[in-house]
């Protein structure tokens, strides 16, 4: 089940919430747990880039996307022992880093009506989180670059948690931090480490689709609520947001 709303221009009001098609939660929205990558930011270029530097740099070669992808889990420092070998992660992961932070204007951004989603979301009182794999420093680059960092009350990297995604260890975390309960809390993702993640949790999750990397895959999995487009999500969020304010 999804929404079928359109945005008519950048400014959240113009959001179209007439006639929602997506059931409002039940219970009010307390809670909206963000996944960055693909869901927040398009960012796997620059991901893919910032490996392929490291590859080229200690390996002399050039991996697919596929093939880098198929190291993800852990956050970068993980994914780099596989390339650099252990002893070798700390320099590679500072050129990891400085590449990272050079490129990121020229190849990543933020999705096209995200902030105005968040500010609204937080304007109306619901707490946001970002639940990511990736690692405190890319994290606090991409929240920094894109000024999106002012908008999350809680913010929990693949470095802050013992178990990884698909584990719920971070909502987990997140939910007992800012005091909310299962039922008024949604998970925003376009993985299948996303998905599992919340149904470990108990919560419910929200699939969104404009660049999910593993799309047919998470059409396979059972979700509560898909997006095709920011703007579908956008409509849905903005009115149980103003559900809970009424």
């Amino acid at each position: 089940m999804r929404s079928t709303l359109r945005k008519a221009s950048g400014n959240p009001d113009a959001f179209n919430i007439s006639k929602p098609v997506c059931a409002m939660p039940r219970q009010s929205l307390e809670c909206v747990i963000f996944d960055m990558d693909g869901t927040i930011t398009r960012t796997n270029r620059l991901i893919f880039d910032a490996f392929n530097h490291i590859v080229e740099i200690y390996k002399g070669e050039r991996w697919t996307d596929a093939q880098i992808s198929a190291l993800f889990g852990p956050p970068e420092e993980g994914a780099l022992a596989t390339v650099v070998g252990q002893d070798r992660v700390d320099e590679a992961m500072r050129s990891y880093l400085a590449f990272y932070r050079e490129h990121h204007a020229e190849l990543a951004s933020v999705y096209k009506g995200m902030p105005e989603i968040l500010h609204e979301l937080k304007s109306s009182g619901v707490k946001l989180a970002l639940f990511t794999g990736k690692g405190r420093h890319t994290t606090a680059i991409t929240l920094e670059v894109c000024g999106l960092g002012k908008y999350f009350d809680k913010v929990v990297t693949g470095n802050d948690v013992m178990l990884h995604k698909p584990s719920g260890e971070g909502i987990r975390s997140i939910m007992h931090d800012l005091g909310v309960t299962q039922e008024g809390t949604f998970m925003v993702g376009d993985a299948v480490a996303d998905i599992l993640a919340a149904r470990e949790a108990g919560i419910r999750i929200a699939s969104v689709l404009w660049d999910s990397y593993g799309r047919e895959r998470v059409l396979r999995e059972q979700r509560d609520l898909t997006f095709e487009s920011v703007e579908e999500f956008g409509a849905w969020a903005i009115a149980a947001a103003r559900k809970k304010g009424s």
